[in-house]
């Protein structure tokens, strides 16, 4: 039985988590403050240490939960922490990540979740030291959807270290954003981002480009000039489109990642401090079988992967994207347009998103842009719902509209899960049996039918019906 103490201010909150922690076979150890969370701690037995915390984000006072986490995560043994909140943004979802949070989760919590939290933390009692203050002006990476969110932990998690970061991804999805989101966010950020697009410069201007050069070193170097890596001293170098590299100029790239040492052309090696960040919408390692990239640097750039989904599949994020270009504008989108965004297949993803928004807000008079103020090509059909008509999502009254959703969900996590429904139950977060419900409500097949034993037994209860309410 390990002592979980759960931080937050809402006395029903509070009380939910502890029932339920304590039905997981724990002993709940509620406080209603981070001021009394630090003191409890501080002044627990040794004998009786605190193997866990559950940290509620928004709380009054002096100590707000990432204050609260803060101070926490400089105490030596500390224990892990995971951040809860009703409130769940890139910004914090990051910052949480960065400061020493094992997890941040959104309220509510099913019993499943929150089990799974509890034992993950108690696998990980780690010490760590102290952190600094949270970063200011960093990029906005919107989005909320599964996928986004564990991005915007890896974020947050290697942050402040020097590993070096592969982004990968289609064209279009925010491949930098993440790069200066992963200066912003580090102790680097006081120092430049030195941004280098590999597949826009050409292949005999690159190395001046990234290595500089001094004068009289070829024919038209009149002065000396500095490379991005020395440009980039102190802080982050983002090699954009790197599957574009020459072939060349990847073994020189290697050799500066190995040794840290740059020479620039006709002057001497100096040595360079420098993170480096790569991105590329290409398949390196299909590149790599093919002979066009070399084995050695793939492996040296990808210590630590970042893969960014398409926007297609990211619905979640879609109108909150599009509310985010049109903030500045103050345009709205009406019904119709919202539902529009939510159909088109979005080839050219957040960049084609934010163009055709910008347009409308430019093109329209109004204060409301509608779906044919959009101009989305109509021919091309959605790959999501190839197989059926367009949606529109938000037609009718509420019920209609999250019943729409609930289907559309049931029925993606059923193909995922190649029709076994116990693993179905447990993507989406609920009993077995509900699921079975949901499945003939809407016509969905006929429950227990591929059902297998093996992945039965693994589904627990993570109905979330038993989760407190968000505060």
């Amino acid at each position: 039985m390990a002592t979980i103490l759960i931080v937050d201010d809402d006395p029903a909150l509070r009380e939910g988590l502890a029932e339920t922690v304590a039905d997981l076979g724990h002993m709940p150890l509620p406080v209603g403050s981070g001021s009394e969370a630090l003191a409890r701690l501080q002044d627990r037995p040794q004998d009786s240490p605190i193997a866990a915390v559950l940290l509620d984000l928004r709380m009054p006072g002096d100590l707000d939960g990432m204050a609260t986490l803060e101070r926490i995560c400089a105490l030596p043994d500390r224990p892990p922490v995971t951040v809860l909140t009703a409130f769940a943004s890139p910004a914090n979802t990051i910052e949480a990540m960065r400061l020493g949070a094992h997890d941040h989760l959104t309220k509510p919590i099913g019993r499943a979740d929150l089990a799974a939290a509890l034992d993950a933390m108690l696998k990980t009692m780690r010490s760590v030291g102290g952190v600094e203050t949270a970063a200011s002006g960093h990029p906005v990476l919107v989005g909320s959807s599964g996928s986004m969110r564990r991005v915007q932990k890896t974020i947050g998690l290697v942050a402040d270290t020097d590993s070096t970061v592969l982004i990968q991804g289609e064209t279009g999805t925010g491949k930098e954003e993440v790069a200066r989101a992963l200066h912003a966010f580090s102790r680097r950020r006081a120092r430049p981002f030195v941004p280098v697009n590999c597949a826009a410069i050409p292949g005999d201007q690159l190395e001046s480009e990234l290595f500089g050069h001094v004068r009289g070193a070829f024919g038209g170097a009149a002065a000396d000039r500095a490379g991005a890596f020395h440009r980039a001293e102190g802080g982050t170098l983002f090699l954009d489109e790197i599957g574009d590299m020459p072939a060349t100029m990847q073994a020189k790239i290697l050799r500066v990642i190995q040794d840290c040492v740059v020479t620039p052309s006709g002057g001497s090696p100096a040595r360079v401090d420098v993170r480096l960040v790569a991105a590329t919408h290409r398949d390196l390692p299909a590149l790599v079988a093919a002979g066009r990239f070399r084995v050695d640097l793939y492996y040296r750039l990808n210590v630590v992967p970042i893969a960014l989904p398409p926007l297609r599949e990211r619905l979640a994020d879609i109108v909150p994207l599009a509310e985010h270009f049109l903030a500045r504008s103050g345009k709205r989108l009406d019904r119709g347009a919202a539902a529009r965004l939510l159909t088109h297949d979005w080839p050219g993803n957040v960049r084609e998103l934010r163009n055709a928004v910008e347009r409308s807000a430019v093109l329209v008079r109004g204060g409301a842009i509608t779906a044919e103020d959009l101009d989305l090509p109509s021919d091309k059909p959605d790959r999501r719902t190839a197989d059926a008509s367009p949606t529109d999502w938000l037609s009718g009254d509420l019920p209609s509209a999250v019943a729409r959703l609930e289907r559309t969900m049931i029925t993606a996590a059923l193909r995922e899960s190649e029709g076994n429904r116990a693993r179905a139950a447990r993507r989406l977060g609920i009993q077995r049996q509900l699921l079975y419900a949901k499945m003939e409500r809407y016509g969905l097949g006929t429950p227990g039918a591929e059902l297998s034993a093996d992945a039965t037994a693994d589904v627990g209860n993570p109905d979330a019906s038993d989760a407190p309410e968000a505060d």
